[in-house]
């Protein structure tokens, strides 16, 4: 919940596939977030994504293999 003054939150719902704010969002278990912004939260998918691959990549090197 955000205080009077604070930035709006924004979060991308994965129950719904949708950018959801204030209190009329959904319980914390199916958001991502908090963005700053709608467009930031639509990408987070995309952002979760790519970070995956990323540390996909990075166990792979730690654990020795060279692909």
């Amino acid at each position: 919940m955000t205080n009077v003054g604070d930035p709006p939150q924004y979060f991308w719902c994965i129950k719904h596939n949708r950018v959801e704010h204030g209190d009329d969002r959904c319980p914390s278990k199916y958001l991502l977030g908090p963005y700053p912004s709608p467009a930031d939260a639509e990408q987070a998918l995309a952002k979760v994504k790519e970070r995956n691959e990323e540390w996909e990549e990075e166990d792979a090197r730690w654990q020795g293999d060279p692909s």
